[in-house]
């Protein structure tokens, strides 16, 4: 029976996991041949003709090797598809040169982010040497994310390749190289797609004065001529970077309807190590991460059209930071909400199967050392004038959030907590993209870790601070995607959707449809076999 609740302090009455039916998130399963019907209660909303897509990893091992984090399984798509009130699941393994030639070889062959992949054993030992010296092979392995360029979809991860797929069928058609098109070392899985379909995405680059930077690359939408819309990608705006030959991490980004937002983070790639270490003594990605204690957190803008770099300094306390929630501006500020972890810690340290795999008890031990989750808000001053030193620069009568100016003429930035409570985030967040994304907005939806442990599904007012919860016991969802009514009104008008395995169930996993106004359930479509984790995913219509 679900738990439902709606209170300030949503996670006081949290389930525990002793029988750790969460392992089953992280072990291989096959793909499908055919599609699988459905047992559906409730009813299927009427609106939803589409397609849930959803992307994670689904193998976990090669022949004897594993691979170690979170990150590093083989790309497996996953889709839902609704028709006429019924819903069928299908998935299959995404064709990556990481995937096809593990399966060929029947080891790890590319070095994925926390498991690094050895010389072939077979070689003699001269060859197995100069392996070493040829380089690093980016992995292909497009685990994390789907959506649309044009009217194309890709599966996509974090370094420069992303994946074109078939998504009626789930076949891989081609590997692209966006260093081919755009000075760009990588993109994100998090792009910020506009309504006409015009993509804006982010990743670091080599800059001016052969250091580091940050490039915003825009990829127009569909063209009239048919022309691959990729073959017209450009930078529009470039950031700094605050190390020459370290850049922050970058999961994610902030726009609003006139500007980006850049939040640089005390969490860096050491790119010297990465290209040198990693070729003499070999290592993962997971290696090449460090920490500068000094630096704290850096906010940057940019107006989006013209692209202009604006140079104003602003700072905050150090913090880890994946998701930006929303961002919109405001009488001359701009607001940027986010989910953030205290410190300068990198929060992937704690995502390491083998932490993931161990008894509740263990589980919990470890994320007791992790930095503190929270939801935060902070406001950045678009209007800085240097005769307003020390004095609180934001005006906004909603939020506790400041803005101070110092002596060098920077700005602090303290931000208003939406939410808190120890060891228990909310992640993997979602709104309603479609009418509020890059404006002013009242609701968000997350997926709640308990521990690491995905086990609920959370609503929270940002101008309230409401907040309202989906459980039930020995339960796993995954991140909640936003469908809107046709016909809708209210911003919370419309259904969420999310996967959910449930380990001791007859049928061990099922498509979760919720009333976004109440998390009250509608409906939900179990199929009979176990789905792995997902990361994320879009609603096709």
């Amino acid at each position: 029976m679900s738990l439902l609740f709606c209170f300030s302090f949503f996670f006081a009455n949290r389930f525990e996991h002793p029988a750790g039916g969460y392992r089953k998130l992280f072990e291989t399963c096959e793909e499908l041949s055919e599609t699988l019907p459905t047992t559906v209660t409730g009813r299927i909303p009427s609106f939803l003709k589409g397609s849930l897509l959803r992307l994670g990893p689904g193998l976990f091992e090669v022949g004897d090797e594993p691979f170690y984090h979170l990150f590093d399984g083989q790309a497996l798509m996953h889709k839902f598809d609704f028709k006429n009130g019924q819903v069928t699941y299908f998935r299959k393994f995404i064709r990556t040169d990481a995937y096809v030639r593990a399966i060929t070889e029947k080891r790890v062959v590319i070095t994925e982010f926390g498991t690094f992949a050895y010389p072939d054993p077979c070689k003699n030992i001269f060859s197995r040497f100069f392996t070493y010296f040829q380089g690093v092979e980016v992995t292909d392995n497009c685990l994390v994310n789907v959506y649309p360029i044009g009217e194309d979809y890709y599966a996509v991860t974090e370094t420069n390749y992303i994946t074109k797929v078939n998504t009626d069928t789930l076949e891989t058609l081609k590997k692209v190289d966006m260093c081919s098109y755009v000075n760009i070392n990588g993109v994100t899985a998090h792009p910020h797609i506009e309504r006409d379909g015009t993509v804006y995405n982010i990743g670091n680059c080599m800059g001016k004065g052969a250091s580091l930077a940050y490039n915003i690359v825009r990829i127009p939408p569909t063209q009239k001529d048919k022309s691959d819309p990729i073959d017209k990608s450009k930078v529009v705006v470039q950031f700094p970077s605050y190390q020459r030959f370290k850049p922050s991490y970058v999961h994610s980004f902030g726009k609003t309807d006139n500007y980006f937002v850049f939040v640089e983070t005390p969490v860096k790639i050491n790119l010297l190590k990465f290209l040198s270490a990693w070729s003499i003594r070999g290592c993962n990605y997971m290696d090449c991460f460090e920490s500068n204690e000094s630096q704290g957190t850096l906010f940057h803008i940019a107006k989006k059209d013209p692209g202009e770099y604006i140079d104003l300094k602003f700072k905050g306390a150090p913090i880890g930071m994946f998701h930006h929630i929303n961002a919109f501006e405001d009488q001359g500020f701009i607001v940027v909400d986010l989910c953030a972890w205290k410190g300068f810690e990198f929060v992937y340290n704690y995502l390491w199967l083998a932490n993931l795999r161990a008894n509740w008890d263990e589980v919990k031990k470890a994320a007791m050392l992790a930095p503190q989750p929270e939801v935060r808000r902070y406001v950045i001053p678009l209007d800085v004038h240097k005769e307003e030193q020390g004095k609180n620069l934001v005006s906004l009568p909603y939020t506790t959030a400041t803005a101070t100016m110092y002596a060098d003429g920077s700005t602090w930035l303290e931000p208003e907590v939406l939410f808190s409570s120890p060891h228990q985030a909310f992640e993997f967040p979602q709104i309603n993209y479609k009418r509020y994304g890059g404006k002013n907005y009242t609701y968000a939806y997350a997926l709640g870790l308990n521990h690491f442990i995905p086990d609920r599904i959370c609503k929270l007012n940002v101008k309230t601070k409401e907040t309202w919860v989906w459980q039930e016991p020995d339960s796993y969802p995954s991140e909640p995607l936003f469908v809107q009514t046709p016909d809708a009104v209210d911003e919370d008008d419309g259904v969420l959707l999310t996967i959910v395995a449930a380990p001791g169930a007859q049928r061990p996993a099922y498509l979760l449809i919720l009333n976004a106004k109440d998390l009250s359930e509608v409906a939900r479509a179990e199929v009979e076999c176990t789905i792995p984790v997902t990361f994320h995913g879009m609603y096709k219509p």
